[in-house]
């Protein structure tokens, strides 16, 4: 039986046609997002076989509640396959239902973020490398592939070398046309495509949508905003709809591409990556907006929600809600009749976990839970009637073709069927997992490289990484994160495969195939450069300035030549840059930069999320201070550097109570009034909290002394004061 959405035959039997029976072809099943199919799993469900990733998902926003569309690998089932990219090592894997044999892998040049999504004798992958490509099932061959933004350029975002344009509108499929979206900083332009599935030939493609001239979400404010690209992208009817992050959904016409409302203001803090089309309304963020207007309707509470017959199931807690949709009269505040679609509740199930998220098959709810997953009859005897235990949190879900497919937190991905007796595969995605061999030349190389450059961590590139031998033999000797850069596709392939047996893909080793002498990586970046290509013969002038572009200032090296010759040339400060050393720039506190070498117009250099909690932004806490390469963040209970560069935490101090103060969302004036309690000067950190200042090393993070405040004659012993604390804090050659 084709699955219908509740929506109604009208709008989607065009739209599905190509479905085989029990497929589940996309996230959360069809273009709806609904969550549902009308086939009913096996009564008697048994474990066929556990893929286990070499490493855990590494989602782009860890600390999001509300941007979490990468938690899991989430799969999909098509025919005889189940499907899912990595976001750790840049793979698409289609694993044969039936055995758990993978039959074919597919490595992109970024991670997948997002659910592979299949169409006819095809499947969808839109990554962070900024592409959406088209795979055969069959093979996984490469029927054709289209760019999301306008260029090749690529940035650091969320601690991966990735497109300045990433694909986090994840694709939907309608009536042949595939639709993804691109670029989630709309000041560098935000791109939404439609594109022929067959072809690949562009329908439209709304590119002016990132800078728009818009309401902001503080009542009265008006600037330049734009439509952020990152969730799932829902169809529904003539609309297609973008999440944007932790902001409400964007709504546009599917036909044309034309923006048809985006109302911030209006909804304020309200917003998240997930979203459902069900009846006439959009479920985003426990809220329910009318898809004809965009306006809010009612709030229905936060748990996962699934789109079922007439009605909704969502999961609050520990228990499941059955609602079905009912129009009623009510009277409004101001005594008028008005006619409302409202859900009204059903039947509730209790269970004995919390559900982390949910899908419908038929009467059953399978459930996604903290280290199990389980079937519960919602519709009828309301009872668990079938439960495994899983490793990680069960978030990623699909149903369909007699088979349960779970995807964990931890990597871990589970075929379940209702054939008895079969052993249990198990599928290792390292197959041999361990430090490959590398030869004698290679080994000597990178002793000398980290000897002499004294670099251990952070980004290292390799221009013209040939066979490998010497980005392996760097990894396996230090904390690098190394991108190998190699023009051959044959040696791309062959590095890649190698990485992947033993785990270190996208974890310690990235490959890609491009020129190493004009490579699309951002300027200034690396803290090692390195070349395979010269350990065998005179490195051509092109890659050597090159390697110099790449270069960190303040300390960057590049480490060039022959094994037993190689030579270190470490690049000094930048000419021309200024820094901002204090609150407003400076001790005299001019609030005017030095620098000479920013010029405008802006745009994305990295970005990433925070490793350690900073104070809430209305609180008005002090703001972030450069100086010698080095970016210093004060947080609540700390205080850390990154290298402003690459956005490396280079270290982190823990200072008890460090702007708790500043921690709130009490719209004080903060440092306008109290000043900074963190200053920079004579390549250190000066921090003061309470009664002490403390002076720390810029680059280490190490305590180089404390400060007490000095007692007037005939004081009290220190600490015994109505007042010790320090106030004003600056630093002016060398006082």
């Amino acid at each position: 039986m084709m699955r219908i959405g509740f929506l109604g035959a009208g709008i989607w039997l065009g739209s599905l046609a190509w479905l085989a029976a029990g497929d589940w072809p996309a996230y959360r099943a069809d273009a709806a997002r609904s969550g549902c199919s009308d086939e009913a799993i096996p009564n008697q469900l048994a474990l066929r076989w556990v893929y286990r990733s070499a490493l855990a998902p590494r989602p782009a926003w860890p600390n999001s509640d509300r941007i979490d569309f990468d938690q899991v690998f989430q799969p999909i089932i098509v025919g005889d396959l189940v499907l899912f990219g990595s976001s750790v090592d840049d793979q698409v894997v289609a694993i044969e239902a039936a055995t758990g044999k993978v039959r074919w892998r597919v490595v992109t040049n970024g991670p997948i973020r997002f659910a592979p999504v299949a169409w006819e004798d095809r499947v969808f992958v839109a990554g962070d490398d900024g592409w959406l490509r088209a795979l055969a099932l069959q093979d996984g061959a490469e029927l054709w592939k289209v760019r999301g933004g306008p260029d090749d350029r690529m940035v650091l975002g969320n601690e991966r070398m990735i497109s300045k344009w990433p694909a986090r509108g994840g694709p939907v499929v309608v009536d042949g046309i595939v639709y993804f979206a691109a670029g989630i900083w709309p000041s560098d332009g935000v791109y939404l495509h439609a594109i022929e599935a067959k072809t690949g030939a562009a329908v439209w493609s709304n590119g002016d949508t990132g800078r728009l001239f818009m309401a902001q979400p503080h009542g009265g404010a008006e600037a330049e905003s734009g439509v952020s690209a990152q969730g799932y992208l829902v169809a529904a009817g003539d609309q297609l709809i973008v999440p944007t992050g932790r902001a409400v959904p964007a709504f546009f016409d599917r036909k044309s591409g034309a923006l048809q409302f985006y109302q911030l203001q209006q909804n304020q803090q309200r917003g998240g990556t997930r979203a459902m089309a069900a009846d006439r309304f959009l479920f985003n963020a426990g809220c329910l907006f009318e898809r004809e207007t965009g306006n809010l309707s009612s709030q229905v509470g936060l748990g996962p929600s699934v789109a079922v017959g007439n009605g909704v199931v969502q999961a609050d807690g520990r228990s499941l809600k059955a609602s079905k949709w009912e129009d009623a009269q009510i009277i409004d505040r101001k005594g008028q009749s008005q006619s409302v679609r409202r859900l009204v509740e059903d039947r509730l199930v209790t269970m004995e976990r919390e559900i982390l998220d949910f899908i419908v098959a038929k009467g059953d709810a399978i459930c996604g839970e903290d280290g199990r997953v389980c079937a519960v009859d919602y519709a009828g005897q309301r009872t668990v009637w079938w439960s495994h235990e899983v490793e990680g949190k069960a978030l990623g879900l699909a149903a369909g073709n007699g088979r349960v497919v779970v995807s964990t937190d931890q990597g871990c991905v589970y075929g379940f069927d209702g054939v008895r007796g079969a052993p249990a595969v198990e599928i290792a995605g390292a197959s041999k997992p361990g430090v490959p061999e590398v030869s004698e030349v290679a080994r000597q190389a990178a002793e000398e490289i980290l000897a002499k450059s004294s670099i251990t961590e952070g980004y290292c590139v390799d221009l013209g990484a040939g066979d490998g031998d010497l980005a392996i033999a760097l990894a396996a000797r230090s904390k690098l994160q190394i991108y190998a850069v190699e023009a051959d596709a044959g040696r791309v392939k062959s590095l890649r495969d190698r990485l992947i047996e033993c785990g270190w893909y996208g974890d310690r080793v990235v490959v890609l195939q491009a020129d190493p002498a004009k490579v699309p990586f951002p300027k200034q970046f690396a803290n090692l450069v390195v070349s395979s290509a010269a350990m065998s013969g005179k490195v051509s002038d092109s890659i050597v300035t090159e390697a110099e572009r790449l270069q960190r200032p303040w300390g960057g090296i590049r480490c060039f030549g022959n094994a037993g010759a190689m030579a270190a040339v470490k690049k000094e400060g930048l000419p021309g840059a200024g820094s901002w050393t204090h609150q407003n720039s400076n001790a005299a506190n001019t609030l005017c930069s030095d620098d000479s070498v920013v010029k405008g117009p802006l745009s994305m250099f990295w970005f990433r999320d925070v490793d350690f909690e900073i104070p809430n932004r209305h609180g008005q806490g002090p703001a972030p201070l450069v100086d010698e390469g080095c970016m210093v963040v004060g947080g609540v209970d700390g205080i850390a550097c990154l290298d402003a560069f690459n956005a490396r935490t280079l270290w982190i101090h823990e200072e008890k109570g460090n702007l708790r103060d500043y921690d709130g969302i009490h719209h004080d004036v903060g440092v306008g009034e109290t000043g900074s309690n963190f200053c920079l000067g004579g390549g250190s950190v000066f921090l003061r909290n309470a009664g002490r200042c403390v002076q720390l090393d810029l680059h280490t993070g190490e305590v180089v002394r404390e400060y007490r405040v000095p007692m007037p004659t005939g004081g009290k012993e220190p600490g015994a004061a109505a007042n010790q604390n320090w106030g004003f804090l600056g630093y002016q050659d060398g006082l």
